[in-house]
């Protein structure tokens, strides 16, 4: 007489939350770990020019030699999860494995890449919305998993990957119960969604300062002077360094600097003499448009990491 085959349950939400988490972990460290051997390597200025694609091939790697070799992460070994088809309730396939890595990972980095750079009339402006839309819809899948313990991440849910456990089920506990968060999520998107509804329909005021641009985009000005011009060029990587003796925004007198203090005076992002000294709130001091097209992409100081404002960016004349 033949014994049944063995059958397990279904994951616990509280395994699968602490799996993402311990993921996220380790591709946060992994990520550091990469950073600072290129910055070594390559210099700061490289690397924030080149930040997006090392965070997609960091994140790629990671789940390619994992999921991708058919193997747990570290998060799933962690809590003894394995991902399973819901389609035939068997290991997922190549393809599906494929689409388990790229389906989180690629949109987000085509936007973040090439959102930005593209101009208001353009075929692709779309690519701009794609990562408020991505994170509308995880914010709506977390509330559904946290409602229905289903479905950790967005990516399983459409291709219909889902988590068996190891571990038995212990009848006489009673596993931990997530459906406040959920409702405080869903509260929360219905918020959003009344907000937006009420910006598309008019209702919601311009900010102060706020005027109407010929062209039909809202501009800010302070003192009449639109705000945009103290950004500078939306795209600092690409314009050419201003020599520090034409510098218009500090009261020294840099011809009369001695050569030995002009060395002192280079910008860590950009390695030539700074321009426009801008000091953050940690103290350190950059290019003004090298920090703001940083800041822009990454809200960390380059030097210490603490977080990084760019509101709280200081304009300093005299260094």
């Amino acid at each position: 007489m033949s014994l049944p085959l063995p059958s397990f349950p279904f994951a616990q939400q509280a395994q699968m939350i602490r799996s993402n988490q311990r993921d996220l972990f380790q591709v946060s460290a992994l990520r550091e770990q990469t950073e600072n051997v290129l910055r070594a390597w390559l210099g700061t200025r490289w690397l924030s020019r080149w930040d997006k694609e090392i965070e997609f091939l960091v994140k790629a790697g990671y789940y390619g030699l994992t999921i991708g070799a058919a193997t747990q992460t570290l998060g799933e070994e962690y809590t003894g999860i394995w991902l399973r088809s819901t389609h035939d309730n068997r290991r997922p396939s190549p393809q599906l494995r494929a689409a388990l890595i790229l389906l989180p990972t690629l949109p987000s980095y085509v936007a973040a890449r090439w959102g930005s750079s593209l101009s208001q009339d353009s075929k692709l402006q779309f690519l701009r919305n794609i990562p408020g839309i991505l994170e509308v819809l995880s914010e709506v899948n977390l509330a559904i998993f946290y409602l229905r313990g289903t479905y950790y991440t967005l990516s399983r849910r459409l291709l219909g990957a889902r988590y068996i456990s190891s571990i038995p089920e212990n009848p006489n506990a009673r596993p931990p119960s997530y459906s406040l968060l959920g409702i405080l999520l869903g509260v929360r998107l219905i918020y959003r969604l009344v907000t937006y509804l009420r910006s598309i329909g008019g209702q919601a005021e311009p900010a102060g300062g706020a005027k109407q641009t010929p062209d039909g985009t809202q501009e800010t000005y302070v003192d009449d002077v639109p705000v945009s011009s103290f950004l500078g060029a939306p795209n600092p990587e690409g314009e050419p360094a201003l020599p520090a003796e034409e510098d218009q925004r500090t009261a020294l007198n840099i011809k009369q600097i001695s050569e030995a203090q002009r060395a002192g005076r280079v910008c860590t992002l950009c390695l030539e003499e700074r321009t426009a000294s801008t000091a953050t709130e940690c103290g350190h001091l950059f290019c003004w448009n090298c920090i703001m097209g940083w800041g822009r992409e990454k809200a960390e100081c380059p030097l210490c990491r603490q977080s990084l404002t760019l509101t709280r960016l200081l304009p300093v004349y005299n260094l």
